[in-house]
C-alpha cells in the first residue's frame, strides 16, 4: 500500500508539472510537491493504530498537493475497518468523495499536457515525440464522465473493502468470545458435574454410614445393658445365658463395625477416583427395592434389638426403574436409623408397596419420646436439621415424587414416601 500511494502521488505531481517553466514560481512549487510526495505513501504505516487520523491527513495531502486520491482511499478503508461509528463512517465516506472526485477533476481540468485523464484517452500516434500536435479520441465531455464514474467506483470499492474486513475481524472476533463461552460452559459443567459427584457420594456415605453406626450403637447399648445385668446377677443361673448374649452382641458389633469400615473405605475410594465414581454408586442388588434387600436391612435392625412390625408387597419390580428402587431402600434405611437414633426402643411400624400402576410407597412410623432430656418436639427439630430426612426429600421431588415427615397430635413420628415407578422430571 506505501509503494502504490507514492508512485501514484508521483505520476500525478509529474503529469501536472510536465508544462511548468523551469525557474518559475509553480516550478518549485511542484518540487516541494515531489519530495512530499516520496514521503506522503508512509503515512499510511500508522493506520491501523490511527485509522482516522491518518485518513484526514491524506484527505488535507490531496487536497493541497496535486497528488491521486488513493492514497485518501486507502486510508478510508483502513478506518471503515477498525472503526464502527456510523457517524464516523457516513463522514468518513462524504469526505473520500468529495476528495476523490475533487482529485480526478482537477486532472481532467488540466491542459491535456499535463493530465493522466487525457493521456489515457490521446491518439497514440500524437504529441510530444511526434509531427502532430496532442488529439484526443473522445470529447471532453465523456472524459469528464469517465472520471467522476471511476472516482464513484473507487470509492465504492474502498467503502465495501473496508466493511468487508471489519466483517470479518468481527466474525473472528465473535468466534473467539464463542470458543470462550463454550469453553467456561465446560468448565461449569465440569465443576457442576463434580459438585453432583460430590453430594451423590455425601448422600450415600450418610445412608450406608448412618445406618451402619445405628446398628452399632444399638448392639452396644444393649450390650451394655446385659453388661450390668451380668455384673448385678452374676451368682445365678442366668450367667451363663447372659455371657452367650453377650457374646452374640460383641461378634454383631465386630462385624457391623468391619462392615462400616468398609462401607468408608468405599466412599474414600470413590473420592479419589471419581471417574469410576458414578457406577460405583449405581443400584446394586444390596440397594435395590427387593424382598430379599428388605428382609435383610430389616433382619440387621431386629438382631440389633429394633422391635419392627412390617407389611410388605412388592410387584413386578422387573418393571420398577432401579433408581427409584434405590431411593425407596434408602428411605426404609433412613427410617429405621432415625427411629433407632430418636426413639430407641419404642416400636416401629414399616410398610413398603411397589407395583408399576400405583408406584411405590414408604411409610415408617415410630413413637416418639424423651431423649436426654429433649422433648418430642425438640426431637422432630433435630429430625428436620438432619441431612438425611432433608437430602431424601430433594432426591424424592427430582424424579417427581414427595417425601412427607413429622410428627401427629399422638406424638408419633411419620416418614411417608411416595415415588413413581419410573424416574421422571417433575413440570
Amino acid at each position: 500500500m506505501v509503494p502504490a500511494a507514492g508512485f501514484m502521488c508521483l505520476a500525478q505531481t509529474a503529469f501536472a508539472a510536465s508544462a511548468v517553466p523551469s525557474g518559475s514560481p509553480g516550478f518549485y512549487w511542484f518540487i516541494v510537491s515531489t519530495l512530499v510526495a516520496f514521503l506522503a505513501g508512509f503515512v499510511l504505516v500508522a493506520r491501523a493504530q490511527y485509522p482516522e487520523p491518518i485518513f484526514w491527513v491524506s484527505c488535507v495531502l490531496v487536497a493541497i498537493f496535486p497528488f491521486d486520491s488513493l492514497i485518501v482511499l486507502m486510508a478510508l478503508t483502513s478506518l471503515l475497518a477498525r472503526r464502527t461509528l456510523r457517524r464516523t463512517t457516513f463522514r468518513a465516506v462524504a469526505a473520500a468523495t468529495a476528495v476523490t472526485l475533487y482529485s480526478q477533476l482537477r486532472d481532467v481540468f488540466r491542459p491535456a499536457g499535463n493530465s493522466m485523464w487525457h493521456a489515457f484517452f490521446a491518439d497514440p500516434q500524437t504529441g510530444e515525440g511526434h509531427d502532430r500536435p496532442l488529439a484526443m479520441l473522445t470529447s471532453e465531455s465523456v472524459i469528464i464522465i469517465t472520471a467522476v464514474v471511476v472516482a464513484l467506483c473507487m470509492v465504492v470499492i474502498s467503502v465495501l473493502s473496508g466493511l468487508h474486513i471489519r466483517s470479518r475481524a468481527e466474525l473472528r472476533a465473535a468466534s473467539a468470545r464463542v470458543h470462550m463461552a463454550r469453553a467456561h460452559a465446560g468448565d461449569l459443567q465440569t465443576t457442576l458435574d463434580n459438585r453432583q459427584l460430590a453430594d451423590a457420594i455425601a448422600v450415600e456415605a450418610h445412608d450406608t454410614l448412618a445406618h451402619s453406626l445405628s446398628l452399632i450403637a444399638a448392639n452396644a447399648n444393649v450390650l451394655q445393658v446385659q453388661s450390668n445385668e451380668l455384673a448385678a446377677d452374676s451368682i445365678s443361673d442366668n450367667a451363663g445365658e447372659l455371657a452367650a448374649d453377650i457374646k452374640e452382641r460383641a461378634s454383631q458389633i465386630r462385624q457391623q463395625a468391619a462392615k462400616a469400615l468398609g462401607e468408608a473405605h468405599s466412599v474414600i475410594d470413590k473420592l479419589r477416583n471419581p471417574e469410576q465414581a458414578w457406577a460405583a454408586l449405581a443400584p446394586t442388588n444390596e440397594t435395590s427395592l427387593t424382598q430379599e434387600s428388605l428382609d435383610g436391612i430389616i433382619s440387621e435392625a431386629r438382631e440389633a434389638g429394633m422391635q419392627i412390625n412390617s407389611w410388605i408387597d412388592v410387584r413386578q419390580l422387573s418393571q420398577i426403574d432401579d433408581a427409584m428402587g434405590k431411593i425407596a431402600y434408602r428411605a426404609v434405611q433412613e427410617g429405621l436409623t432415625n427411629a433407632q437414633r430418636h426413639a430407641p426402643g419404642n416400636p416401629i411400624s414399616l410398610q413398603v408397596s411397589a407395583s408399576p400402576d400405583s408406584g411405590i410407597h414408604v411409610h415408617v412410623s415410630n413413637p416418639m419420646r424423651l431423649i436426654d432430656g429433649h422433648t418430642a418436639d425438640e426431637a422432630v427439630t433435630t429430625h428436620r436439621r438432619g441431612t438425611g430426612i432433608a437430602g431424601l426429600a430433594a432426591r424424592a421431588r427430582a424424579c417427581a415424587g414427595t417425601c412427607h415427615y413429622g410428627v401427629d397430635d399422638h406424638k408419633v413420628f411419620h416418614l411417608d414416601l411416595m415415588l413413581p415407578a419410573q424416574a421422571r422430571i417433575p413440570a
